[in-house]
């Protein structure tokens, strides 16, 4: 199978179920904001030495191909027939789960901090607001087209997660959060 098919040199791509979209559309923006942060979180994977957060990202990049799945499939008649795996509600609540345990391990969050310290953690960071913004981008797609509600409460607990281990792995690395000075 090759790579390049040229029918998308016009500008234009293909969605699930057949039907072509141009490539700033929101919703390519939606789900092609989730894979450049599945790309971050590859990054992450390559610097972050605990096996229980390496494992969790591992996990997180495999959620991620089903959101961009759920979002490159508008919810159409046409699509329901192709059966395509929809964000179910357990990626939300496991992400929350993943939270509390984490969380549980740091010492209480007095201050805002800036994003750095160790270099996983300052990836995390990234990997934090990269989610942010795929958030975003998913809100304005859900204010012209259907959006499956379980997607933005996924990104938004999602951003959560990679704050706390952004902490936790600086914790992990004998690293001092920084502090936001004002």
């Amino acid at each position: 199978m090759k790579i390049y098919t040229k029918t998308g040199d016009k500008g234009d791509t293909g969605l699930f179920g057949g039907e072509r979209v141009s490539k700033s559309s929101d919703r390519i923006e939606a789900y092609g904001t989730v894979d450049e942060l599945n790309s971050f979180i590859g990054l992450a994977v390559a610097e972050v030495k605990d096996k229980k957060v390496k494992e969790l990202l591992q996990k997180i990049q495999n959620e991620l191909f089903t959101v961009g799945s759920d979002l490159a499939a508008p919810e159409t008649e046409k699509n329901t027939k192709l059966k395509i795996v929809r964000v179910p509600e357990k990626f939300f609540t496991d992400a929350e789960k993943s939270i509390d345990y984490f969380e549980e391990k740091l010492d209480l969050l007095k201050n805002f901090v800036l994003p750095g310290g160790s270099k996983s953690s300052a990836l995390l960071h990234v990997c934090r607001s990269v989610c942010r913004r795929a958030e975003r981008r998913v809100v304005k797609l859900s204010s012209c087209d259907k959006v499956n509600k379980n997607i933005l409460i996924y990104l938004n607990r999602l951003a959560d997660l990679f704050f706390v281990l952004a902490r936790y792995e600086n914790k992990a690395a004998g690293v001092t959060d920084t502090k936001w000075n004002i």
